[in-house]
């Protein structure tokens, strides 16, 4: 009796912390279009398509706007506006007056922060705490640190003597399309190339509205081009012989079409592709920290990075106590409206991708783990995913080695050192990992043996605009941000 007592008493202290009061952002701080046009040459203009294709608030399935649809033609366009931008001004503007068109395209990120944020809860479904204290800021600063470095390349690489690319064509997701896009243009821009970007066909507006700001900063016309589209028109970028360089972000199997289009060619490439990231907890580690870097790696971001901690390897001695406390944290988590600032986890993308992540939790009973789900209502309308965890997961199973880019999290234990370092080398990908353990000896152990390209100790998904990012064997190839990030944007001789 008492142990059902303390049960009850348990989720009656759930249920009341999910019933906080509404604590809306107010859609009124951001304005968006019924309909936006490509942005070429430093104008808006309208596709040769004449087509438009609808982006939508997967929280309410309501329409948000109509987004051009750009074809070879608009590609054409775009490319000729960023090539006839950096023969005629930007590759010859002196590396000084480029630093402070790009700290003025920050500074204005930074006075619109709000609208950014609001927009991409509205477009992308993540939590509005997410969109606003790291989204939009993190973007910023992507731009502060390149227009810091566009006149320092000499330092950057000494007794080298460094020359940019050209027109760099740029595609990336939908899990972080304002910071994505500041992750590719501000170096590019700073090592003195134009930009064709594509961002992803559902989360065009922040890079649409970022389009508007490039326009106000008065820069140079075709330095930077931002058209919309889907698959085929990120093909017409990649395959379009006067492009320089490929930046692409986005998964794996798009990541290998890449390849293949570029080989023969001599477009330099960078691919951060999908990750399956492997997060560590050794019987030594500070528990409950461990327990809230897990929730912080997989589940505040609904999974949607790259780089989620979508694999949780505990030793044996504390397993059945992590798990106990991330079932009970599991509880806590509040799932809804992503305009609420109360709101934990948000909504997903898309119906697809929402199909996708149902099909992998069945996949995942199917092959015998044990699935707990948090017991969190669901809004009626929208697509949303209850956290889930699974547990007597083997390593084979495809929900321990296959992508899922959702709220879901495979669990094992492991014994020693050389097994939890061989499970989690044990996958196609290697993008990140994490390690909770009070000992260095550990960490230096761990960090010289993973085969990941960002190794956290004792905390996960922490981005500096400072520090490399990037993956080995099928998370991709090549460094973005810091000093590294500069390197893939620039001839040295």
């Amino acid at each position: 009796m008492a142990k059902a007592s303390k049960k009850n008493t348990i989720k009656l202290k759930f249920d009341s912390a999910r019933k906080l009061a509404p604590a809306p952002e107010s859609k009124a701080g951001a304005k968006i279009d019924p309909q936006y046009d490509l942005f070429i040459n430093g104008k808006f203009e309208k596709p040769t398509s004449k087509k438009y294709f609808a982006s939508i608030n997967p929280a309410t399935e309501e329409k948000l706007s109509m987004i051009a649809e750009a074809n070879q033609a608009d590609v054409n366009k775009a490319v000729k506006a960023a090539r006839g931008a950096y023969d005629k001004n930007w590759k010859k503007m002196p590396p000084a007056e480029r630093a402070k068109y790009i700290y003025r395209i920050a500074r204005m990120v930074q006075e619109r922060a709000r609208e950014f944020a609001i927009i991409e809860t509205l477009d992308g479904g993540k939590p509005i705490r997410e969109s606003r204290d790291f989204d939009v800021p993190t973007a910023a600063n992507h731009f502060f640190y390149y227009a810091g470095w566009a006149d320092k390349l000499e330092y950057a690489f000494p007794n080298r003597t460094t020359s940019p690319l050209g027109v760099a064509g740029q595609i990336i997701p939908w899990n972080f399309p304002l910071l994505m896009a500041a992750w590719k243009i501000a170096p590019a821009l700073a090592c003195g190339n134009t930009v064709v970007l594509k961002p992803a066909e559902n989360t065009s507006l922040t890079a649409l509205k970022l389009a508007e700001i490039i326009q106000e900063a008065d820069l140079p016309p075709g330095v930077v081009n931002i058209i919309t589209g889907a698959g085929s028109t990120g093909a017409a970028i990649v395959n379009h012989p006067d492009v320089n360089k490929i930046a692409f972000t986005g998964s794996t199997d798009v990541g290998k079409i890449i390849q293949r289009a570029i080989a023969g060619t001599d477009k330099k490439a960078t691919l951060e592709l999908g990750g399956k990231a492997a997060n560590i907890i050794f019987d030594d580690a500070p528990l409950d920290q461990a327990v809230e870097g897990v929730i912080n790696g997989i589940f505040f971001n609904q999974g949607h990075v790259c780089c989620a901690g979508s694999r949780l390897y505990v030793q044996e001695s504390v397993f059945k106590e992590v798990v106990r406390k991330l079932k009970d944290r599991l509880e806590t988590l509040i799932v809804g409206d992503p305009m609420d600032k109360n709101t934990d986890i948000g909504a997903i993308n898309s119906r697809e991708q929402l199909n996708i992540i149902n099909n992998y939790i069945k996949i995942g009973q199917k092959e015998g783990a044990e699935m707990y789900q948090s017991s969190a209502d669901l809004p009626k309308k929208g697509f949303y995913c209850r956290p889930t965890i699974f547990t007597n997961v083997a390593q084979s199973n495809r929900i321990a080695q296959e992508e899922i880019f959702g709220p879901v999290l495979a669990i094992q234990s492991f014994r020693t050192d050389d097994e939890v370092i061989e499970k989690a080398n044990n996958t196609p990908y290697g993008l990140s990992a994490g390690v909770w353990t009070d000992k260095g000896s550990k960490i230096f152990n761990l960090t010289t043996k993973l085969r990941a390209g960002v190794i956290w100790a004792n905390t996960f998904n922490k981005f500096d605009p400072t520090s490399p990012f990037g993956g080995y064997k099928e998370s991709g190839y090549g460094r973005e941000g810091g000093l590294h990030g500069l390197n893939t944007y620039v001839n040295v001789v």
